[in-house]
Order: C-alpha cells, then sequence, then structure tokens
C-alpha cells in the first residue's frame, strides 16, 4: 500500500524531517477546508451558537488521547505558546531557581531565561552531553541538579535537536520525591509515543498536534493538573475569562475564548487522530510501533555507511534519530540554517538541522512516519557521501 500518496508531499524531495512542521494528509486538509466553509458561510452562527459545543467536543476527544482531565485542558497554537503560557505563570521570586537541561528546545529556554531574568530567579542548566549514555544516565543527571531553591523543572518529554525520547515518568517521580514540580515540553510526545496525563504526575505538559499526529498547524495544547490550575494564565486575556459558560471550568474559562482566530485547527485534531489511526490495521499502536522500526532501521543505516555519531542509544529512540554532525566550532545555532539550506537546495533532501546549548557541534536529524520507509534515506547518504567535508 502506497501509503504517501495520502499525504501532498513533493514526489521530488526526500522528506526526512515530518519532525519540525509536520504534514497533513490529504482527508485531514479536506476535513478542515469544509469547516472553513461552514465558519464562512455564517460566522455568526458558527461563533456565537454552534463554536461552545464544537470546542467541546474537540476538547474531550483530544484530551482523552492523551489521558487527561478536560477541564485542565485547552487549545494553544503550538507547544511553545503553551509553554510561554505556563512559565509566566509560575510563581518565581528572588534566589529562586528553575531547572532545565542543556537538550531543552530553544525557545522554551529562551522564554525561561526571559521570565526568570524579570523575576530575580535563576536558570540552572544541567549538562547531558551527547552520546547520552542511556535513560538512567538522564534522570540522574537531572536529580542531581536539585537543590535547596529548586522551585519547577522544564523537561522535555522528546528532545527535540538531539531526538530522544526521556525516561519522563521516572523524571517526574524523582523530582517530586524532591518537592519539585515539573513542567513537560511535550512538543514532539503525542502520536510518538503513548502519553497519558492522568498517570504521569506532572504539574503541566504542553504538546503539538501537528507533528506526529498530522493535525493542521496551529494546533496545540497545554494541560494543567488540578493543583495548579487557578494559578494559570494564556497569553492573551479577552472577556471570555470574566464569563464563564454553565459547566466550564474557570482554567476553561480563561483560554477557551482568547478572542476571534480560526479555529479550525483545533476543530480538525479528533479527525486527525482517527485518519492516522485507520491507516493501519492495528491502529495508534502500530502506527508507533512501524513508525519506530522505521526510525531504527533508519538509523542503522546512517551509522553504519556514514560513520555519523548517535546521540543516544536505540532504547531511547522514537520516530527520529538525531546524529553529531561537522566538527566543533563556535556558533552552531548559526550554522545550522545554512547547511539544512544546503541539504536541501543542493540535494532535495529535508532533513532537520539544530543544536544544543552546551555541544560546539550541530544534530543532524531525521524523521520517520506513514509517508517514509527505509528507503527515502538512500539520498541522504548520497549527500552525505559528497559531503565528506562535514562528517567529522
Amino acid at each position: 500500500m502506497n501509503l504517501r500518496a495520502n499525504w501532498l508531499l513533493d514526489p521530488e524531495v526526500a522528506f526526512l524531517n515530518h519532525g519540525s512542521f509536520g504534514a497533513c494528509p490529504r482527508a485531514v486538509l479536506d476535513h478542515q477546508q469544509a469547516l472553513r466553509e461552514r465558519m464562512e458561510r455564517d460566522p455568526v452562527t458558527f461563533f456565537a451558537i454552534d463554536y461552545d459545543g464544537l470546542l467541546t467536543g474537540a476538547i474531550e476527544a483530544s484530551a482523552h488521547f492523551v489521558g487527561a482531565d478536560p477541564a485542565g485542558y485547552a487549545f494553544v497554537p503550538n507547544a511553545t505558546t503553551g509553554i510561554n503560557a505556563l512559565l509566566r505563570s509560575l510563581p518565581l521570586g528572588e534566589g529562586d531557581e528553575v531547572l532545565i537541561t542543556d537538550h531543552e528546545y530553544e525557545a522554551c529556554a529562551l522564554t525561561l531565561e526571559a521570565v526568570a531574568g524579570e523575576r530575580g530567579a535563576t536558570l540552572r542548566t544541567v549538562q547531558i552531553p551527547p552520546p547520552v549514555a542511556g535513560p538512567g544516565a538522564v534522570t540522574q543527571a537531572i536529580l542531581d541538579g536539585v537543590t535547596p531553591a529548586t522551585r519547577f523543572a522544564l523537561v522535555d518529554h522528546v528532545t527535540s535537536a538531539t531526538a530522544l525520547v526521556l525516561p519522563i515518568e521516572e523524571i517526574v517521580a524523582g523530582l517530586a520525591e524532591q518537592g519539585v514540580p515539573t513542567i513537560v515540553d511535550g512538543a514532539h510526545a503525542p502520536g510518538m509515543v503513548p502519553v497519558d496525563l492522568g498517570s504521569l504526575g506532572c504539574a503541566a505538559y504542553a504538546g503539538n498536534w501537528h507533528k506526529w499526529v498530522c493535525a493542521p498547524k496551529g494546533a496545540g495544547f497545554v494541560w494543567v493538573a488540578e493543583e495548579w490550575r487557578d494559578r494559570v494564565r494564556p497569553l492573551v486575556v479577552s472577556h471570555g475569562a470574566g464569563h464563564p459558560r454553565e459547566g466550564q471550568t474557570p482554567f476553561r474559562a480563561r483560554f477557551d475564548w482568547t478572542g476571534t482566530d480560526d479555529p479550525t485547527a483545533f476543530l480538525t485534531v479528533p479527525f486527525a487522530i482517527e485518519t492516522i489511526a485507520r491507516m493501519l490495521p492495528g491502529g495508534w499502536d502500530e502506527v508507533r510501533s512501524r513508525n519506530r522500526d522505521v526510525a531504527l532501521a533508519t538509523r542503522r543505516r546512517i551509522e553504519s555507511q556514514s560513520g555519523l555519531q548517535p546521540t543516544g542509544p536505540e532504547e531511547m529512540i522514537g520516530s527520529m534519530a538525531a546524529f553529531a554532525i561537522g566538527p566543533p566550532a563556535p556558533d552552531p545555532f548559526g550554522r545550522a540554517k545554512p547547511l539544512q539550506k544546503r541539504f536541501a537546495k543542493e540535494y532535495g533532501v529535508i532533513v532537520g538541522v539544530s543544536a544544543t546549548r552546551s555541544s560546539p557541534r550541530l544534530q543532524v536529524r531525521v524523521s520517520a512516519h506513514l509517508h517514509t520507509d527505509e528507503s527515502v534515506v538512500e539520498p541522504f547518504l548520497a549527500a552525505l557521501a559528497d559531503m565528506g567535508e562535514i562528517r567529522t
């Protein structure tokens, strides 16, 4: 079965970077367009009368997929927006510390730097240099980084640049034993790995639907545990915050209506969940397993044929794999975009290229989804062979 035919992806490129922005199947785009047409045929009826029911249904279905209590769940445009809302709601003061790792997504690390700086708090960064030895090494490094001043930790579920699935359950539990609540950056997790927020025990979680669930761009979510909900505010305050509907929690009232926007990406999430599940007989369990198998097979071929060094062990791989690439040099973040552009323009290869805060080397990342198979890596391997100077 040619599953790639379900997507609009350019057949002329080797698309190995689903992880950055996802890709919508045709059916999902059609569903969103139908919602847009319904909205534009009668905007007042859509927003003033129908929207509450449509939104509630979308929230309940998508919250169920990640095991979340809908009362503490809200849609946001993307995980970065959700993390910003969470971090800016933190009760931080002079002398407090917030813990992150050096694998944290740069936009979220920059947000936390800004928030901590505004309030006289300190950002404490745990160093976990790649290649990572294993899940236990990550957990221990984070727990060893806690001090009496640590008030919160921000931890990835799946790291972005280094493409590693962290042992988030053990990390959250270990931090809780030391009295430290965890905010989880789950941008890559939903659809890649099972997520059960009802049992995870974190204070809050933000994720994306546009990546591995293949919903439209502009669909993310934030979830907050009950004991923290009164503290968390959206980045935009609109009149919805002051006028809860019947049965609506104060948290949902603050987030559900933050002004007029195109909500069709949110409303399409349940359809996207169903669409991907129907593509394989085993539903989401088979989707996740198949994508991991392809990612592992691709990683092994890259490692054996190019000599590039993976960022961690196979047990920490989900649907992506990353490798250190190029010699150590200053400003790895500044060098990432030109290298990514070179792969695309010269070789027709779409990969992720990024950096971490503690390494002077770049990280190149490949992704697997139902529209890819192991053969898609061939143009990338050919490009690496031609670009011998960047491999060491």
